[in-house]
């Protein structure tokens, strides 16, 4: 998919490198560390568990924690549950691909299991991926190799890293939606369109990609227009933008059409076994099975905002009290570099912003030599969507799933840092002429040159600037703290 040069190669070895590393550290932490009794969703097993199926669970149960359990359900039984439809199907429908691959295991290795080895082989994967397709971005965007190289590197220490690896959906989508931008920037519209409209069925924040496929079609029609037939340019703009809306709202429509057919149409929903039905009796879980739920009668029903609402309590302002205090300031680090970038790309580039970045500067003429790295005008657009997805994910969600939600959704959060790692620290220009390899001559006495710059910074912490250690510190911690917390249904983000 991409030609092998030396920064992608360093770039794929490190992301390898740290799923090994992440797999690994996930199991031993739940050997070892008793897991929390929380009050999550934990359906009966319907299957006999043997003695591999325990190996399994014992190496890599740490992955199923949380919402991986809603996920892994799904995958096994459907969509059962009305509170299941939260979860989108891109990601249980890639576990049932994989599984079907697996299916030789099954003589001594039960759904479950092969689900739990999908979970850990799919998410290694589609993160690696991720990580090549950020850095093949970063090269197209920023025109700054040494920048797209360090982001590509903080992705694979990625904040949101446990999310990354268990059976959540964030692998999965980040990998879909930093490729859709990369088609778009290569000017492939319908691919990019195709992609993103594949990362809409896997989760519904996928829907704001829509704004770059309308701005690219915007600043295309400003730049081809005309006097000698605009109504013809207009009209070809609007049918565009119909095409965009409709490609990417596909995915959610036929989501919530099913659920419809559902919960809303009678004879239409499976069976249930016995369990699972008592399950939910016991929990109090509605089935198709039951009352029709009021979502049905609604002039447009989307059983998603109704879940979000009536389940999670989201919506506009809800999780602002007193006791959430603590979910805040997790949040907060993530908040404050997303703030922070957006507060610096503004007050650089105030005309740019303004004019939507359809118009380069007050002459209208396109800058011809335009700064190079995360302060390129051609980053606007991302600027904007991770400034939309903090606004919205701080009044309209719950705050802690700021991290992972913006570390799976927007390149911003990797090329800020990347950008103050190689404004503000020496050590990065006194060591490394290009990122993959060490300068010639002799390394500074007590100092290490590895290929990779990140592990340079790390080798050298006490030579470091402050603001280094700050970025390094709050990826590496974040990081590990995800794994030891979350494996072990400890609240985390």
């Amino acid at each position: 998919m991409w030609p092998l040069d030396p920064s992608r190669k360093e770039v794929l070895r490190f992301a390898v490198s740290c799923r090994v590393v992440t797999l690994m550290l996930q199991a031993i932490f739940n050997a070892v560390i008793p897991d929390h009794h929380a009050e999550a969703f934990s359906p009966p097993r319907l299957a006999p568990s043997g003695s591999v199926d325990q190996l399994v669970e014992g190496l890599l149960g740490g992955l199923s924690r949380w919402d991986a359990e809603h996920f892994l359900f799904i995958a096994e039984h459907g969509y059962l549950y009305e509170h299941n439809f939260a979860f989108f199907p891109g990601f249980p429908l890639a576990l049932l691909v994989s599984t079907e691959l697996l299916r030789p295991l099954r003589g001594f290795l039960s759904l479950r299991s092969c689900l739990l080895i999908s979970v850990a082989l799919l998410n290694s994967l589609f993160s690696v991926l991720a990580a090549v397709a950020l850095h093949d971005l970063g090269c197209l965007v920023l025109h700054c190799p040494h920048q797209a190289f360090y982001a590509a590197l903080l992705f694979c220490l990625s904040p949101a890293n446990v999310f990354l690896a268990a059976g959540y959906s964030e692998a999965l989508f980040a990998f879909l939606t930093f490729s859709a931008m990369g088609q778009l920037e290569r000017g492939r519209v319908w691919t990019s369109g195709l992609l993103f409209a594949l990362a809409t069925g896997v989760r519904s924040n996928g829907l704001v990609s829509v704004g770059f496929l309308m701005h690219s079609q915007c600043r295309g029609f400003f730049s081809s227009l005309t006097v000698l037939n605009p109504l013809r340019q207009l009209l070809k703009l609007m049918a565009s933008l119909f095409l965009s809306v409709l490609t990417l709202g596909l995915p959610f429509a036929l989501f919530q059409y099913y659920a419809y057919t559902q919960f809303c149409l009678p004879g239409l929903a499976h069976p249930i076994p016995e369990p699972l039905v008592q399950l939910a009796v016991d929990k109090g879980y509605r089935i198709a099975e039951g009352n029709e739920p009021p979502w049905c009668s609604w002039d447009l029903p989307l059983i998603y905002s109704y879940i979000q609402d009536v389940y999670w309590n989201v919506g506009f302002l809800k999780y602002y009290e007193l006791r959430q205090v603590p979910n805040f300031l997790l949040a907060a680090p993530v908040a404050i570099l997303v703030a922070w970038a957006t507060w610096t790309y503004v007050t650089i580039h105030p005309w740019l912003c303004l004019t939507l970045g359809l118009q380069r500067s007050k002459n209208n003429k396109t800058l011809e030599k335009p700064n190079p790295g995360f302060l390129s005008p051609q980053v606007f657009v991302y600027l904007i969507h991770g400034a939309v997805l903090l606004l919205f994910g701080s009044l309209c969600m719950h705050v802690q799933v700021l991290t992972r939600f913006l570390g799976s959704s927007t390149p911003i959060v990797y090329w800020f840092p990347a950008h103050l790692l190689q404004d503000q620290e020496p050590l990065l220009r006194s060591l490394e002429t290009v990122p993959w390899k060490p300068p010639a001559g002799d390394s500074p006495p007590g100092q290490k040159v590895p290929r990779n710059s990140i592990m340079g910074l790390l080798y050298n912490w006490k030579t470091c600037s402050p603001v280094t250690r700050y970025i390094l510190g709050y990826f590496l911690s974040y990081w590990l703290l995800g794994l030891l917390l979350h494996c072990n249904f400890l609240p985390w983000t």
